[in-house]
């Protein structure tokens, strides 16, 4: 190389630094041909933040092969004088009169023969660094060419430099992107609102923050929801800090609207959890610095995203992709919020379109199941019932809407309150069944339904008497006290098809322990991955719950059949009633106990 033109030289150079990935990977390609220019002694190169604080420091002499470098950091603030503007400086000066409180690289320039000067190039690198590259020359040197080298190889240095830096932004904007991507990915999976922040905080640590806090904004203020921390210890303070502290607190409460996130550092955090000597602070080499998001959605605040960065700078997210991840986690938790207004909703019309209560005597052991089926939780048409009636027999109904909705819900509690007024009054289960189909038809209905209406009578010898009408109903099934499990024989015509419409009654008989069964079809069209329905294994599991309470029987069912579904989002409602053996006029009483739901 010592023999190489200058200009190939510098063609190597330009090469080489558009493929490094760090500037000092050029140093030995800089350094050895500038040590190479006649009446060159010693090349000596620093590296300077804005603190005026030496960061780097490497030097090649004529008398060793290998060069020296210095990385541990050092303070000189009167070096402040040689911080140049835009355009590189460059400076003559004998060796011998440098000041070393301004120029650190003194002791290694005086390294060299009596009489010697220094030529240096100050240039700035970026907003927040500089450089000096200098060499020790002696008479003999050609200091013009000696200068023009340096600022050539200086050229090279900053474009080295600034290339690393754009391809860093590069690299930085593509990990972002997929961060954002994934973090709307993994947001967007779950509709629960605590379920989401918890997802927005995980998704933050590490990839974006050391820790994060996620407060939702109520009607009182903010509530805290969620933090996490990459430091276990420092994530138990910082989640003290979100749920009560009163400095993040008043802060939260003041931001508003605002859009732009708030950075805070330095001063601004005294008095704040955040502050050097809080237990959020740790020991960390970096100072914190804590920035605040919004979280705005579709005109209104939700909430907002504290992050809590203990990192060099250069790591710290700019605004613009705070912005992006608070919007997408805005609209991710609205999005649940908005959900689960609706399944309160839901479950409301729905819990209005079912009884609170069934009635009791010592005489039946009565429960009830309902199972919501569909994710997007519209109101479904599944309705159950159990009516006192004035023989002193209990008249159980079940029954199921096509379709969901609205127009379901209306249709569902016309259907259940006009059977169950029918009923009470004392009308047989086949001419209340054939009244609702006339009703129905009257209205003119755009849905059907399927019904069956069971009578149990306590009789004289211990049994009691099942009457039974359905509408186009999967039949009740009988679990007896030894465990085998029979169908209840009945069938009739869909309600709201056709006018003239009659229902026949089938009867059959309760011993004591004997267990009746009444469920919608979404139980037995339950189905699993591989095809099999529920109603393929529904008698096998009944039997197995012999001896059991009503409320077992009737929550075991809907558990298992909601377990066993891979496809099919059916609502399922059940009614479960044990008769207990007790004959009529024995002197039971009536209560109303809470149905389940």
């Amino acid at each position: 190389m010592v023999d190489d033109p200058w200009s190939s030289v510098l063609h190597r150079l330009w090469q080489a630094s558009s493929r490094a990935e760090e500037v000092e990977a050029l140093a030995d390609d800089v350094y050895a041909p500038l040590l190479a220019t006649p009446g060159v002694h010693v090349v000596v190169g620093t590296r300077w933040d804005e603190k005026q604080v030496l960061r780097y420091t490497r030097v090649l002499s004529d008398r060793s092969d290998a060069p020296v470098i210095v990385t541990a950091p050092r303070s000189v603030p009167a070096a402040a004088v040689r911080e140049p503007g835009d355009d590189p400086v460059v400076i003559r000066s004998a060796v011998a009169s440098l000041d070393d409180a301004v120029w650190p690289e003194a002791e290694f320039l005086r390294q060299t023969p009596l009489g010697t000067s220094v030529v240096a190039c100050t240039f700035r690198l970026d907003r927040r660094g500089w450089a000096t590259l200098g060499a020790a020359v002696d008479a003999s040197a050609d200091v013009p060419t000696v200068e023009r080298r340096l600022m050539q190889a200086a050229d090279v240095i900053v474009a080295c430099h600034t290339g690393i830096l754009q391809r860093g932004r590069e690299a930085r904007r593509g990990a972002d992107d997929a961060l954002l991507a994934e973090a709307s990915l993994q947001m967007d999976s779950s509709l629960d609102v605590v379920d989401t922040l918890r997802r927005v905080a995980r998704i933050a640590v590490p990839a974006v923050a050391d820790g994060c806090l996620v407060h939702l904004l109520r009607s009182e203020g903010p509530e805290f929801v969620a933090a996490t921390h990459v430091a276990v210890q420092q994530q138990r303070a910082l989640e003290a800090a979100g749920r009560d502290d009163p400095w993040l607190a008043a802060l939260l409460a003041r931001r508003g609207e605002d859009e732009d996130p708030l950075f805070l550092s330095g001063a601004a955090l005294d008095g704040s959890p955040f502050a050097a000597d809080a237990g959020t602070a740790g020991d960390c080499r970096h100072p914190t610095v804590v920035s605040i998001s919004t979280l705005r959605a579709r005109g209104r605040v939700v909430g907002s995203i504290t992050f809590v960065y203990q990192r060099p700078e250069d790591r710290l997210p700019d605004s613009a992709f705070l912005r992006s991840l608070a919007t997408r986690a805005a609209l991710a938790i609205d999005n649940a919020l908005l959900y689960e207004l609706r399944r309160n909703a839901v479950l409301s019309l729905q819990e209005h379109l079912l009884p609170s209560r069934l009635p009791a005597t010592d005489q039946w052991d009565l429960s009830a199941s309902y199972e919501v089926g569909d994710p997007m939780l519209d109101v479904g048409g599944d309705f159950y019932d159990a009516v006192p009636r004035p023989d002193g027999s209990i008249a159980l109904l079940i029954g199921d809407v096509c379709g969901r909705g609205a127009e379901a819900a209306a249709l569902t509690g016309l259907a259940r309150h006009t059977l169950r007024t029918l009923l009470e009054e004392g009308t047989d289960a086949g001419t209340a069944l054939m009244r609702l189909n006339r009703a129905l038809r009257q209205e003119r209905a755009s849905r059907f339904l399927t019904a069956v209406v069971t009578t149990l009578t306590p009789q004289a010898d211990g049994t009691a008497l099942v009457s039974t009408c359905s509408a186009g109903h999967p039949a009740p099934l009988v679990l007896r006290g030894d465990g085998t499990v029979s169908e209840v024989l009945c069938g009739g015509l869909l309600l709201g098809v056709l006018d003239d419409v009659s229902y026949e009654s089938h009867e059959d008989r309760l011993a004591p322990d004997d267990t009746l069964v009444l469920f919608t079809d979404g139980l037995t069209e339950s189905r699993e991955a591989d095809g099999t329905f529920f109603e393929s294994v529904l008698p096998q599991r009944l039997a197995a719950l012999r001896g059991l309470d009503a409320a077992h029987i009737a929550e075991s069912l809907a558990r298992q059949a909601k377990w066993f579904r891979a496809s099919g989002q059916d609502d399922i409602a059940l009614l479960v009633a044990r008769w207990t053996g007790v004959p009529p006029g024995t002197g039971h009483t009536l209560r109303l106990e809470q149905a389940a739901l």
